[in-house]
Formats: structure tokens, C-alpha cells, sequence
């Protein structure tokens, strides 16, 4: 079959309004739902961090209360374990998106931190909506469609019907008080149409070849939305 990149955040922190690092990293279930359905029909994941560090997984999303119960909690970090790619990620920096079949990005709140800023992620985002490859962005992944904005101060994404996390969101996770920006606001001022659905529900927005997930519970319905994409 094809290969899928999944772009990780390579932050294992995000700095709040007061200067404190919230450790942090990628969101378990938005890396082995999409994994495990990807790899199961056949595809190649290939993982791609800023740098090529190894990603860091957030400690808070393999509790048991994140994962309904102390059972899914042990299968995803025993997937985790078992997906190899994680522990040898490749450099961002080195991506040929000819190379791959579909992109994806993960959350966790580690994007907020440096793909978020990160040209290199910008700049294969744009291309990779260009390409009319599917292009899959989950809960506080699309924090890196922020760095696609031009020197004109606008973004190719601007105009597309997107979701991501939401603030209600943010509001009950305990941090949006904390946080230096929000990013359903930032998204806003990107110039998406940004589509909330209910907290912590599934929630996939499909606009073209841009697949976008509220949170870790869209993260497996998308993954299904691209792999019929893929045929």
C-alpha cells in the first residue's frame, strides 16, 4: 500500500500566560486511533517530528479517566509501545511530500508550543492542501495551520470550513484561563469557518481534501474518512 506521514509536535511542554511549562506533548488516542486503522488496511506510517526528536506523549492522556476506563487506558499505551515508528522519527526538515499518500497531524497541546511557529510545518501544510493529498488535522493540531500565514498576513486554509478544539473545551480541560491564546480564537482570526460541535463529541469537518477533528474522539472517524479517501 501507500505511506502516511503523521507529523508530531517535538515540545514536551506548553508555556502558559505566566511564564509556567505545562507538560505536555501528543495526545495518545490521536496517534494510535489513526495508527491503528492506517497500519491495519495496509499503509505505511512514517512519523516526522521538528528536528527528528522523539515525541513525547502527554502523561495526562493515558489515565484511565481520558481513555473510559482502566482497560482502553492499558491498550493504548500497549499500542503505543508496540508502534516502533514513534522511537525513530524522521526530520521534518527532510520531508518529500511526494513520498507520502495522505498527511496527518495530531494534537496534545504541544503544536501550541512549536508547530504553531514552525515554517517548515507551514510550508508542507500549504502543500499538502495544494496537492489535493487528504489532509488530516485533529483537536490542537490545526495550531499549526496558524504558521501558514503569509507576508501579507494570509493563510491558504483561509475560507475553509475547519474544527478543532474548542474554547468550551479548553474551558473545562481547566486551562483557558491559563493559556496565552485560544485556539478557536486564533483559528477565527485565520479566516476559517469554524465548526463546534458539542464537548468531547465527534466532530469531523471535511471541506475538499481538508479532514479536521474537534478532539481524541474524532481522531478514529477521520482516520475512516481518509482512508475512503484513499480508496
Amino acid at each position: 500500500m501507500s505511506k502516511i506521514l503523521f507529523v508530531l509536535t517535538g515540545a514536551d511542554h506548553w508555556t502558559l500566560a505566566d511564564g509556567t511549562k505545562h507538560p505536555t506533548g501528543y495526545w495518545a488516542e490521536e496517534v494510535v486511533a489513526p495508527y491503528l486503522a492506517f497500519t491495519e488496511a495496509g499503509h505505511e506510517v512514517v512519523v516526522a517530528t521538528p528536528g527528528g526528536v522523539t515525541p513525547t506523549v502527554d502523561q495526562a492522556s493515558l489515565a484511565a479517566d481520558a481513555n473510559g476506563g482502566a482497560e482502553n487506558a492499558k491498550r493504548i499505551a500497549a499500542a503505543l509501545k508496540s508502534a516502533g515508528e514513534l522511537n525513530r522519527p524522521i526530520r521534518l526538515e527532510d520531508v518529500d511530500l511526494d513520498d507520502y499518500a495522505a498527511v496527518y497531524y495530531p494534537g496534545g497541546h504541544g503544536p501550541m508550543e512549536d508547530l504553531a511557529v514552525d515554517a517548515t510545518s507551514g510550508a508542507l501544510l500549504t502543500a499538502a492542501l495544494a496537492s489535493g493529498k487528504p489532509l488530516g488535522v485533529v483537536c490542537h493540531g490545526p495550531a499549526a495551520l496558524l504558521a501558514t500565514v503569509d507576508g501579507a498576513g494570509a493563510s491558504p486554509f483561509a475560507g475553509y470550513r475547519i474544527t478543532a478544539f474548542t474554547n468550551a473545551e479548553e474551558r473545562q480541560a481547566g486551562l483557558a484561563d491559563k493559556a496565552k491564546w485560544l485556539l478557536q480564537d486564533r483559528l477565527a482570526d485565520l479566516g476559517v469557518e469554524f465548526g463546534e460541535g458539542e464537548p468531547w463529541a465527534p466532530n469531523v469537518v471535511v471541506d475538499r481534501n481538508l479532514f479536521t477533528g474537534q478532539n481524541p474522539a474524532s481522531s478514529g472517524p477521520l482516520a475512516a474518512d481518509i482512508l475512503r479517501a484513499l480508496g
